[in-house]
């Protein structure tokens, strides 16, 4: 858990946002999204809208934000299909035959780095480059797997395994469709999105950040991601992860701040102090009693969050849940 003196949205020259649970969910703008991020704007951070989800343009994406009230351009997408195929470029002559299975996203992220879309196995292509399309046909799947099995190299924009539902349980995403070719031909796919690297040097690469800060509302690919590329993240509790989830979270999928939503940009972020066996963060107190944990104080009741992150980050191994559930419960969140 770290601290700043200053608000985020100065200390850090460029926010690497997700998306989905972010800015919006669904199509529906997370509340105080919109104001946040043109106060962060106003404040001279730039803004970069960084997206595991292949199957949308930058362009449409961009359409998006501006709908739900972020206004944007395409130059300020960053999509996994870009990092996917920039991945291929490096790997492959110029004019390469590659064969989408997925939608409008990669193949226009594929033609603008020199490569020929495709999609048929017939004239033997030389990759494979599976994303997100909510319209994904047997089809398209079957003539990846035979693709592949000729030898073509398999790339997957990313590998998560679901999707949000909006108000139902969760949609199979790209990691759960990539298991179809995978299981068909024993070749395990390259992945390029969130939380492997590809996809954060794309956004380094096209923002030009020399600091950046990545905002997600996931652990295992926003945080984790964060932390494979080095850079410090933003927790924020407006999509699939909560308090507690966050307090039990391993090593590398900790964040570096916490807050409730995008506001988290505008305002410092009080230091947590470690004296005496005590997590001491505003006018909050943590400690660990045996196998419990207490929290005692007033005020933000996330500066009592940030304190008891720290006394249950303390150790590589996460505690049980149950050790942690009295304390949360006395946060007046």
């Amino acid at each position: 858990m770290k601290g700043s003196d200053r608000p985020l949205s100065e200390a850090y020259d460029v926010a690497l946002l997700d998306l989905d649970g972010v800015v919006y969910v669904g199509t529906r703008p997370v509340p105080a999204a919109a104001e946040s991020l043109a106060k962060a704007r106003a404040a001279g951070q730039r803004l970069a809208f960084v997206t595991n989800n292949a199957s949308r343009t930058p362009s449409a994406v961009a359409a998006l934000l501006t709908e739900v009230g972020v206004p944007a351009e395409a130059g300020d997408v960053v999509t996994s299909a870009q990092a996917a195929a920039r991945l291929l470029a490096e790997r492959l002559p110029a004019g390469a035959e590659v064969l989408v299975v997925g939608g409008m996203g990669l193949r226009h992220a594929l033609y603008a780095q020199g490569l020929r879309p495709v999609s048929t196995a017939a004239g033997r292509p030389a990759a494979v480059a599976q994303g997100y399309h909510p319209l994904l046909a047997y089809g398209a799947l079957s003539e990846g797997a035979q693709a592949v099995a000729m030898g073509a190299l398999f790339v997957g924009s990313n590998g998560d395994l679901t999707i949000p539902g909006g108000e139902g349980p969760p949609h199979p995403g790209n990691g759960a469709m990539l298991r179809v070719i995978s299981a068909a031909t024993g070749v395990e796919p390259i992945i390029t999105g969130k939380p492997e690297l590809p996809l954060h040097q794309e956004s380094i690469l096209r923002t030009g950040a020399r600091r950046p800060l990545v905002v997600g509302d996931r652990l295992d690919t926003d945080i984790e991601g964060a932390g494979n590329g080095g850079a410090d993240s933003l927790l924020v509790f407006t999509g699939v992860t909560d308090h507690m989830q966050a307090l039990t979270a391993p090593p590398n999928r900790r964040p570096s701040y916490l807050a409730p939503d995008l506001t988290g940009l505008l305002v410092p972020h009080p230091e947590t102090v470690r004296a005496d066996g005590t997590h001491r963060c505003g006018g909050w107190t943590a400690r660990r009693d045996g196998g419990a944990f207490t929290v005692t104080g007033s005020g933000d009741p996330y500066d009592g969050l940030r304190a008891l992150a720290s006394a249950a980050w303390e150790a590589d191994t996460p505690p049980p849940r149950e050790a942690l559930a009295e304390a949360l419960e006395g946060l007046p969140f």
